[in-house]
């Protein structure tokens, strides 16, 4: 019999495919990488069918020829989107062939023949949809923050004054702003709002945000789920101003780790959410307030958690390869 065959869909240098590659070798498995990013310039995708349906679907890339159908597992990691050919100098050419690739390659993981994780492209690009998951996680029992999304400045000035000034504001989707003039990339976080900032609030009408109330913490909490298994890590992002409104301003120094004990009630919440979205994996980010709360900020369903393996010795790899393989 064939061993497992796991595909990864990443780009270069991408430290997460690389160590799970390694224990899926030393388990027996197989596994293949592959950037969309590559389609037309480094490779090419073959799909054939008859008057009966599809015959075959094959990727060729300059390492060989891939089957497709003879995968085990589909792991889509990190990979950058189909582009134009270099050769393709008419920028509205470009556009439209980068399109069309985009077209083909999004259908084409939609339907290959195996696992997939954290899900199909369609079912974890929605499931990171913010205002949805708020909706899902209060429906399941979850607490959630009061929150607020709008593109009017009275409903923010209001917003903030309701709950004397103690709200953050982050991204709806993008956490990230790309100024192409500069050559650089601007970060976008979770951030209290000051009394100057609410200056600003005209600006919302250019682009929405999510505004919500600064939950106090006593921890922050990162649970990953994979498959029926649930890891979570406390954080003490509270030992340093650094990382006391987002843990993800690291301050590795003053920031401890631990594994956390995480209520059953609790983490049964966070299985049902990763069902009712549709997904095997996922990464949430709870507060554990001082009175002893857990509440729900929001989930990842491919976010990182490399590092808290790391710093916990949480298994969560080990229980990753499982889900890859399982039932190869």
């Amino acid at each position: 019999m064939s061993p497992p065959h796991v595909l990864v869909l990443t780009r270069d240098q991408d430290p997460h495919a690389d160590h799970i590659r390694r224990l899926l070798a030393v388990r027996g498995a197989r596994t293949s990488v592959f950037d969309n990013g590559d389609y037309l310039t480094r490779a090419h995708v073959e799909l054939a069918y008859t008057a009966r349906g599809l015959a075959r679907r094959l990727l060729h890339t300059e390492s060989g020829t891939l089957d497709l159908d003879s995968l085990t597992a589909l792991w889509w990691r990190r990979p950058t989107p189909p582009r134009a050919h270099p050769a393709i100098n008419d920028p509205s050419v470009a556009a439209y062939t980068a399109q069309e690739s985009v077209h083909l390659i999004t259908d084409l993981w939609e339907h290959v023949p195996c696992r997939a994780v954290p899900a199909r492209e369609s079912v974890f690009r929605r499931a990171a949809h913010k205002p949805s998951q708020l909706v899902l996680a209060a429906e399941l029992g979850f607490e959630i923050p009061e929150t607020l999304i709008a593109t009017q400045a009275d409903a923010l000035w209001d917003f903030h004054n309701r709950h004397d000034g103690h709200i953050v504001t982050k991204p709806l989707g993008l956490p990230w702003v790309e100024n192409l003039e500069a050559g650089h990339t601007v970060i976008r976080k979770c951030d209290l709002v000051s009394a100057r900032d609410t200056a600003y609030a005209e600006a919302l009408r250019f682009c929405p945000v999510i505004a919500q109330e600064y939950v106090p913490k006593r921890l922050e909490l990162r649970v990953t789920v994979v498959g029926r298994r649930v890891f979570a890590a406390e954080i003490h992002s509270q030992n340093s101003n650094r990382s006391s409104v987002d843990w993800r301003r690291y301050d590795f120094g003053a920031t401890p780790y631990a594994v956390h004990r995480l209520p059953e009630e609790i983490a049964d919440l966070c299985l049902a959410m990763t069902d009712r979205l549709g997904l095997v994996f996922g990464a949430f980010d709870l507060v554990l307030t001082p009175d002893g709360r857990y509440v729900f900020l929001e989930i990842n369903p491919n976010g990182q958690w490399l590092w808290i393996e790391e710093r916990t010795g949480l298994p969560i790899s080990e229980a990753l390869c499982d889900l890859l393989l399982e039932g190869a």
